[in-house]
């Protein structure tokens, strides 16, 4: 059986690329499509480049850091890739990956991260964040937004069984494309971290610095409790944003390699989470190393994180709820349990979700 994998793009390494990672573990001989690739993402994921089929982006300037700015060539681009000598098509998805042309003889499974966020569900914050409410450039970019639309309802149907990485995208895959998906939960290394059960007198928090991670969220928050230490691992476009309202209990380490990310995760007192993420694995990666979760209540976290027995809740996206979450933490600190924190954490371990992919391939191929 021949088999293709589909990524929209491997630039940089978060959740997405790690799911793409395992996929891949699962069938080792197959080929993979990208509209663009960096070598050095590749060499970290243990892809050899010559697996790799990139579309025509992968040639224009910039590309590698700056694809995002080719966005109105994305859908064209996806569509250029030949995959019709190939019996199974499975694209990992939260942008047009999910479009590849297949036709009737095929399987394309989708594992579905989100429908395209920008276009749908955080439009209206996307183009706040990037101040393109108004003016030439923003009708410009509402107009290609627009046509992303059109293109990603028409090409739904190229999908035979959608695969949501939480049921929270599931209701929004149900919701943007009325179509039903199987969840299967992202794998989690949780053997990567060790349980943890002395915990020093800090705070941590680690994520690539842009927006909707809400890193601000949680350094304005702790720059008002100046009693408390704030470890932060991480860049990213916000880094400096960040660091200038920085207070001295606050410590910005930048990049660090997973080594010194595991140290920390490990020895931290919680681990603090202000996204709105549709599935969200840090958080997991905390539990599975002892460390109790302050996370805010919106999105996959609900389904990964216990409240009153792993962690806790905010219930609003600002400063004021968070430090409340902190101060509630604190009074019921005790009751956390390293062991029980991090056996939650084994509900996401990769090994099932090995078990639970293939079975869907396999039902799927009958």
């Amino acid at each position: 059986m021949k088999v293709a994998l589909v990524q929209d793009w491997l630039t940089e390494l978060g959740g997405a690329e790690k799911v793409f990672r395992q996929i891949y573990n699962l069938y080792p001989d197959a080929d993979i499509y990208t509209l663009v690739y960096d070598k050095n993402v590749l060499d970290e994921l243990k892809i050899k480049e010559s697996k790799v089929k990139a579309s025509f982006i992968q040639n224009l300037p910039f590309s590698k850091k700056h694809y995002r700015n080719y966005l109105p060539f994305f859908s064209l681009a996806i569509e250029t890739f030949d995959l019709s000598a190939y019996d199974l098509v499975i694209s990992s998805s939260y942008c047009v990956a999910k479009g590849v042309l297949t036709h009737s003889r095929q399987k394309h499974i989708c594992y579905c991260h989100s429908p395209v966020r920008y276009a749908w569900d955080l439009h209206y914050q996307y183009l706040k964040e990037a101040k393109l409410q108004t003016g030439i450039k923003g009708f410009i970019v509402k107009y290609f937004l627009h046509k992303l639309r059109i293109w990603d309802i028409a090409s739904l149907n190229r999908v035979d069984q959608f695969v949501s990485n939480s049921e929270y995208i599931k209701q929004r895959i149900k919701k943007v494309y009325n179509r039903e998906a199987v969840t299967i939960y992202p794998p989690v290394n949780t053997g990567d971290f060790e349980c943890f059960h002395k915990k020093e007198n800090f705070y941590f928090t680690c994520s690539r610095m842009v927006p909707y991670k809400k890193i601000d969220l949680i350094v304005k928050a702790f720059s008002m409790m100046p009693d408390k230490k704030l470890i932060v691992i991480g860049t990213g476009p916000d880094y400096k944003k960040i660091k200038k309202i920085a207070t001295s209990n606050i410590i910005l380490l930048g990049y660090q390699s997973f080594p010194v990310l595991k140290d920390y995760m490990q020895r931290a007192r919680a681990f603090v989470f202000a996204a709105e993420e549709d599935f969200g694995i840090v958080p997991i990666e905390a539990q599975a190393a002892g460390t109790p979760v302050i996370a805010y209540g919106r999105g996959g976290v609900l389904e990964t994180v216990k409240e009153g027995e792993t962690g806790i809740f905010f219930k609003e996206q600002n400063e004021e709820s968070l430090i409340k979450a902190v101060e509630e933490f604190e009074s019921l600190e005790q009751t956390f349990n390293s062991l029980t924190t991090s056996a939650n954490a084994e509900r996401f371990s990769s090994v099932l979700f090995d078990d639970k992919f293939r079975l869907i391939v396999e039902k799927s191929l009958l």
